[in-house]
């Protein structure tokens, strides 16, 4: 079924398209709004609505909407369904030929995109901002982002980007970008604590003094060793003779804790991220915290493509507020 309901029968004059009758074809698709042109040449050339309608940047609703008005215009079918999709009629192959040889003749660029660098902390990108960074991905094919993992300070201090979301101090955003920036916002305060699979630790057996530990095998993310915040568990993990693992990727910690019934430090979110993990308290006398910062590079921060990126961090952090609470 097309798009638009065409009345009488096929071969009969009331359902000839105007693409068979028109004497100078070229001329009426040289006439076309250009937006609805584009419309139907993304369509064309995805073979699905959802598909065009992420590459073009807008809602499937609303080019479904500006196809059926170009239908309208031609008084003629551009598309029918078919199993695998989407095909172009008789019509819409015919103007697909014609605006294709307007398009060479007049030889029109690639509208580029502009580049936005996002710098976000490793653990931060992984846990938080992954999910919705790619659903927008999904909407907007056509977008151009370069995102980067931070695995350290001194991966921070070296990366130029447009938007930079970092794990700091709880009282300061310093160390932070080393490039000029506005003013750091605060997302969240993090605490952090030991967390166990549940499936290792029945409630019963969890551990819940530090000596309770010597019975667990202790597994460090390297990046962790040089927080201050940290020194307590640090400590710990360093008397180990025995018992302990380090690692440098962050995907491998948590399938660690997961899978081999070790104990690592995990930001306190993570049971609502991983109902399969769950936190120890009250084994340590102190909190561990962190605090997120987000802040913009003065020099593109008026552009519309990092506001958008800024927006979908503040809109994650919002809608996720009950991961941060105490």
């Amino acid at each position: 079924m097309s798009l638009m309901e065409t009345a009488g029968q096929p071969g009969s004059a009331e359902h000839r398209s105007p693409l068979d009758t028109t004497p100078s074809l070229r001329g009426q698709a040289a006439t076309l709004d250009p937006l609805l042109a584009q419309a139907f040449m993304v369509s064309a050339r995805c073979g699905c609505f959802m598909q065009a309608a992420r590459s073009l940047n807008i809602k499937a609703t609303l080019l479904r909407k500006q196809l059926s008005s170009l239908e309208a215009q031609l008084k003629c079918s551009l598309f029918s369904h078919c199993e695998n999709g989407i095909a172009l009629s008789r019509e819409g192959l015919q103007l697909q030929a014609q605006l294709i040889a307007l398009a060479h003749e007049r030889d029109l660029p690639v509208i580029e995109q502009p580049l936005v660098r996002l710098a976000v902390a490793e653990s931060i990108l992984h846990d938080i901002l992954g999910r919705d960074l790619v659903s927008l991905l999904r909407r907007n094919a056509s977008v151009r982002l370069d995102i980067i993992s931070l695995d350290s300070e001194l991966a921070l201090q070296a990366v130029s980007a447009d938007v930079v979301v970092w794990l700091g101090g709880t009282d300061s955003p310093l160390p932070g970008p080393s490039f000029a920036v506005s003013e750091p916002q605060r997302l969240a305060r993090l605490d952090y604590l030991p967390h166990i699979a549940k499936r290792y630790s029945r409630t019963a057996s969890r551990p819940d003094s530090l000596d309770d530990l010597a019975d667990f095998m202790l597994v460090q993310w390297q990046p962790h060793r040089q927080v201050e915040s940290f020194v307590p568990w640090n400590a710990l993990a360093d008397e180990r003779l025995a018992g302990v693992v380090q690692l440098h990727s962050y995907e491998l910690l948590l399938e660690m804790i997961r899978c081999s019934a070790c104990i690592g430090l995990l930001p306190g979110y993570m049971s609502r991220f991983d109902r399969g993990l769950i936190a120890l308290p009250g084994l340590f006398d102190g909190p561990m915290q962190r605090q997120v910062w987000m802040a913009v590079n003065a020099q593109s921060r008026g552009d519309a493509q990092v506001q958008m990126i800024v927006e979908l961090i503040h809109n994650t952090f919002s809608e996720r507020s009950e991961w941060f609470q105490p």
